[in-house]
């Protein structure tokens, strides 16, 4: 099915639906609108795997060093 064809249909589920109704279905299609689905989540640049580099090897050197997170809390 293409997206016109999909997008089509949609649009007739939305003409057929009873007022009521809609304002249930907007704030749906609002956020599938938006980009909130991309992944927010960049690719670390190369200066901060560096330093997670630095600090793995600070911890492998002295594992005492650390605070746990369950302590922080």
């Amino acid at each position: 099915m293409t997206a016109t064809v999909l997008r089509k249909e949609l649009q007739g589920y939305i003409d057929t639906m009873p007022e009521r109704n809609l304002i249930a279905l907007k704030p749906l299609l609002s956020v599938l609108a938006n980009d909130y689905w991309k992944p927010v989540i960049e690719p670390a640049s190369p200066e901060e795997i560096a330093m997670c580099d630095v600090r793995m090897m600070d911890y492998e050197n002295d594992p005492s060093s650390f605070i746990p997170l369950e302590n922080i809390k």
